[in-house]
């Protein structure tokens, strides 16, 4: 019972990741589809708004990254199951991104508006493939262990998920954080980026920055050498040409892109 309570409990949560993620989309890129968007409303008093929408995304990033941290990991599977730790994590994070869409105040002022039709489908193209390369990164790796079901699935099973193995599939011989490049290029492709939306792409920039930092100080714990090699031959975030991984054993991400 607890294996198939476990089950249920990763597939909604697992669906409510999913809608979060499609409206995130829509949010981000003020579809018409989506009831409330990241300019959409009735703009406020700026020092209200800005405060608001700072806590919000400080919500957000400590929640993201804290329990992203093994030592978290280590005390919180004292009063979680570990085969519903990656689930719980999702399902908060989830909950933290709702609230940021609830709640976001729009702060109007343009910074910059492109009107050019080229310069706006190029912008446009940008943001579809930032979206796009964030999904196809988090399949490469293992998607559904990212989200918590290969774990509650695994329970179900009676089975022991294998320790994470090194390797590099497609782009991540490329770029090293190819997750975090989809987001920034969707953050800032925006053809009128009014002062919310900069506040929102500058600091989620920061937060990306700082989870890489952290991210990767973990990876060197699990992976030693193997990812201090791989972090020497592969860019950060920009695939520079020329550079890429060089054929040894594998690197799979235990985490998904906080």
């Amino acid at each position: 019972m607890g294996g198939i309570a476990s089950v249920l409990y990763g597939a909604v949560v697992y669906a409510l990741f999913f809608v979060t993620f499609l409206y995130a989309v829509a949010f981000v890129g003020n579809l018409p589809v989506a009831p409330k968007t990241i300019d959409s409303g009735v703009e406020g008093p700026l020092i209200p708004a800005l405060l608001v929408n700072t806590l919000l995304l400080g919500l957000f990033a400590i929640q993201h990254s804290v329990m992203a941290r093994p030592a978290f990991k280590r005390w919180w599977t004292r009063f979680v199951p570990q085969a519903v730790e990656r689930t719980t994590y999702v399902l908060l994070a989830s909950l933290a991104l709702v609230a940021l869409f609830v709640h976001w105040r729009p702060i109007l002022a343009p910074v910059w508006t492109v009107t050019n039709p080229a310069g706006v489908m190029i912008l446009q193209v940008v943001f579809w493939l930032g979206w796009f390369l964030v999904l196809l990164s988090t399949f490469l790796i293992n998607h559904f262990e990212l989200f918590g079901l290969r774990q509650v699935w695994a329970r179900l099973r009676g089975h022991t998920l294998p320790e994470p193995r090194f390797r590099t599939p497609f782009i991540y011989k490329r770029v090293r954080h190819p997750i975090y490049l989809g987001f920034l290029l969707a953050f800032w492709a925006t053809p009128s980026m009014t002062a919310g939306h900069l506040l929102f792409a500058v600091a989620t920039t920061g937060y990306i920055l700082i989870g890489i930092w952290l991210e990767e100080r973990d990876l060197v714990d699990l992976f030693g050498d193997q990812y201090r090699r791989y972090r020497q031959q592969v860019s950060m975030l920009i695939p520079w040409p020329g550079r890429k991984v060089k054929p040894e054993p594998e690197i799979q991400h235990p985490r998904p892109a906080e």
